[in-house]
């Protein structure tokens, strides 16, 4: 009997775990499943022209014959067209250097045409490369009032004017085609300041996020307050101010080109739509729940229903807002303590699911440590949005497939974190920002000889000999 007793617990323990592993399976709702491969895949008359029994995916050459010969109908490639062929070249081979500066690169943003590439570094330097011109520097800035970082930056939409934040109350807005290269502030050029705070001195307000509106007439920004900013560049002064959540606003973004509804993502591990049309008390539109820890950032789809966040629980989340709730449900309490500071995520925490998850997909495999690692969609123009893709603390950057969850790629080099990494909007070229120092790009295509690819022996872990600060003093990780 006791044998029996001792199978028994056993074949309960089993199932137990194969409950475990079942909650963790991947699955992604009908809906946005049937829209990525709509925007990512042959179109109907491309897939009209093969066998009905066809399988295996469709070449370049295949494509292009059809249309030629008539057998695709219409003039040309879709868009969908488009995106299918340009998501086989995904940006793997390299690395080649862009620049190795003596400081940490935290942020990283290729302009809306692809044309400049902007890297922010720890310290008090930007620098803004000229893509169609061999990466060379077009812009080298010296920040004013910088406190600990460059935190984030943001392009204007126009691509004349950068404003960039650190743990400070003010933005700065600097413009990146006046005609000198250098660009001290103040000195050589004048760096507007936004000041957020009215006058009110407040040395412990820092900055997470900055974005431009879509129309280049508004700043949003999430802060250390719990608040988030809306900056009305016209009359220069805050046009709204909304205490959104109870913890550090890390991320918020602009959901679609209207610039009426926000995201928002928070360590209190809540992301929240606010709809400025109806901003009543203070009160979101919704509340999303599912994520375990802090938010570290939100990407948005552009089309005002889906969003990704990364977060400190080690997961990206998918979220389509039309799923969010009016009252925002309670965390579970974690199985440790722990700090993403200086601590490695607790194994046993990698089983833990929300038991009011709302998200419609969670992509996990890379590691989110020490600082807040951002993620992103691919670019539509040429992938349709069929992948994510994200820095990590592993030294990596990690391609999933919308649609399967899979790791696509990974493309490792790196000596230290890559905090941020961007693709270019039309070309299959991948920028990743590290705290070795180095900002590198991908290719899609390269010679695996090219003796200006980076090599290991140019490896290092961190830009200059020093040991990392201390996790409990640092203002900012």
């Amino acid at each position: 009997m006791r044998g029996v007793r001792r199978s028994a617990r056993g074949e309960s323990s089993r199932k137990a775990a194969e409950r475990d592993r079942e909650v963790e399976r991947f699955t992604l709702c009908g809906k946005m499943s049937h829209l990525t491969r709509a925007t990512s895949e042959p179109c109907r008359r491309a897939r009209g022209a093969a066998s009905a029994l066809r399988k295996r995916p469709f070449s370049a050459f295949e494509l292009v014959s059809a249309r030629e010969a008539g057998r695709a109908g219409g003039a040309g490639f879709s868009a969908a067209d488009r995106a299918y062929v340009g998501r086989q070249h995904i940006p793997t081979k390299g690395p080649w250097g862009v620049d190795d500066v003596d400081s940490e690169a935290y942020v990283s943003q290729f302009s809306a045409d692809g044309s400049l590439l902007i890297a922010g570094f720890r310290g008090s330097r930007i620098r803004v490369y000229d893509a169609e011109k061999g990466w060379k520097i077009h812009k080298d800035i010296s920040c004013r009032m910088v406190h600990w970082t460059i935190s984030d930056i943001a392009l204007s939409p126009d691509q004349r004017f950068l404003a960039y934040a650190s743990l400070s109350p003010t933005v700065h807005i600097v413009n990146v085609q006046s005609a000198g290269k250098e660009s001290h502030a103040n000195i050589t050029e004048i760096h507007e300041g936004l000041d957020l705070t009215g006058g009110d001195e407040d040395e412990d307000f820092g900055i997470f996020s900055v974005k431009f509106s879509k129309d280049g007439k508004e700043i949003v920004v999430g802060n250390n307050e719990r608040s988030i900013y809306v900056y009305d560049l016209a009359t220069n002064k805050v046009s709204a101010r909304i205490r959104a959540h109870k913890a550090d606003v890390n991320a918020v973004t602009f959901a679609d080109e209207s610039g009426n509804v926000l995201y928002s993502g928070s360590d209190d591990s809540f992301c929240k739509v606010w709809d400025r049309r109806c901003l009543s008390g203070e009160k979101s539109a919704g509340t999303l729940t599912g994520h375990l820890d802090g938010v570290t950032f939100i990407d948005s789809r552009g089309d005002g229903r889906y969003f990704i966040s990364n977060c400190k629980d080690q997961r990206i989340k998918l979220w389509d807002i039309r799923k969010m709730s009016s009252v925002a449900r309670a965390r579970p309490v974690s199985l440790v303590d722990w700090d993403y500071r200086w601590m490695p995520f607790p194994s046993e925490a990698h089983y833990v699911k929300h038991p009011d998850d709302q998200s419609v997909a969670t992509y996990r495999g890379h590691s989110v440590l020490r600082t807040l690692i951002r993620c992103y969609f691919s670019p539509v123009h040429s992938t349709g949005q069929r992948y994510i893709y994200t820095g990590s603390s592993d030294k990596s950057v990690h391609i999933y497939d919308v649609v399967s969850g899979k790791t696509v790629k990974r493309l490792s080099w790196h000596g230290s974190i890559i905090r941020d990494c961007t693709w270019h909007p039309y070309y299959p070229t991948l920028v990743s920002s590290s705290w070795d120092g180095y900002v590198a790009r991908w290719e899609a295509s390269g010679d695996d000889d090219d003796p200006s690819v980076l090599v290991h022996d140019e490896k290092k872990a961190t830009p200059y000999f020093r040991r990392y600060a201390d996790p409990f003093t640092d203002p900012f990780m």
